[in-house]
């Protein structure tokens, strides 16, 4: 069977989409998967690593859509940020040419070159061992072309391209592109991922939480997210998110 079309939720502004979106499904615990609920105005959007979104009223995608994965236990639950990631990306880069390769920065940021557009929040909720629904925050950089938040390489569509972009249609392409690959096995989403990796070939510079830098190259991305390097020594090292983070 094919996979239901996504549900819009419009919001004229919210604090936080997810926020949004849970309530929403409180209220109607029968929401279907691919409920999306989006917002022109965002006024406290939330990232990985406890960062704030920047987003300009309007000009950005700002959209938490309601997965229901049928078939992934709570070990497997990176497979959904593998699809969530995969989604924008291949999305994107229908706006892009191909000198412009979007990639997944680990574990699930959206890179052009070294400019981040798209940060994605995914929130689980598990049910015993299984994955009971998971909402998935996405911030995409559209139309806006001056950023004043901290966040050292943000880039948009329009600044890529020069050109202005329907976000509405944007975002609607990005949810039907997850819906999409939700009828993917979990292995054959896994190799995309992998293969759509930012930097996944050469030696490049990490840090670790305590300041520690060092050079190495991505060996691989375990199904339950781990990212193992292998460093310019011959070191094989394996982190968990949070653990390293790639120097810009």
């Amino acid at each position: 069977m094919a996979p239901r079309p996504p549900i819009y939720i419009p919001l004229a502004e919210t604090q936080s989409t997810n926020t949004a979106l849970r309530e929403a499904l409180t209220a109607d615990p029968a929401l279907p998967a691919g409920t999306v609920v989006y917002t022109h105005r965002q006024t406290a959007g939330r990232g990985q690593r406890g960062n704030s979104w920047e987003a300009e009223p309007g000009m950005n995608v700002t959209m938490s859509m309601l997965l229901r994965p049928d078939d992934v236990n709570a070990r497997e639950q990176f497979t959904i940020s593998e699809r969530v990631a995969l989604g924008v990306a291949r999305s994107l880069g229908r706006h892009l040419p191909p000198s412009m390769p979007v990639e997944v920065k680990w574990p699930n940021d959206v890179y052009v070159g070294d400019k981040k557009i798209c940060g994605i929040l995914i929130e689980n909720s598990l049910s015993g061992n299984r994955i009971d629904y998971s909402i998935a925050g996405i911030g995409i950089n559209v139309n806006q072309t001056m950023f004043r938040s901290p966040a050292p390489n943000p880039v948009s569509l329009a600044q890529l391209t020069g050109l202005t972009f329907d976000v509405e249609g944007v975002m609607r392409e990005v949810a039907d592109e997850i819906t999409a690959l939700s009828a993917w096995d979990k292995d054959e989403l896994h190799k995309l991922y992998h293969s759509s990796l930012w930097r996944r070939d050469g030696l490049h510079p990490y840090s670790t939480p305590d300041g520690t830098r060092f050079i190495a190259a991505i060996k691989s991305v375990a199904p339950d997210g781990y990212l193992t390097l292998l460093t310019d020594t011959g070191l094989i090292r394996r982190f968990a998110f949070k653990e390293v983070a790639a120097i810009l």
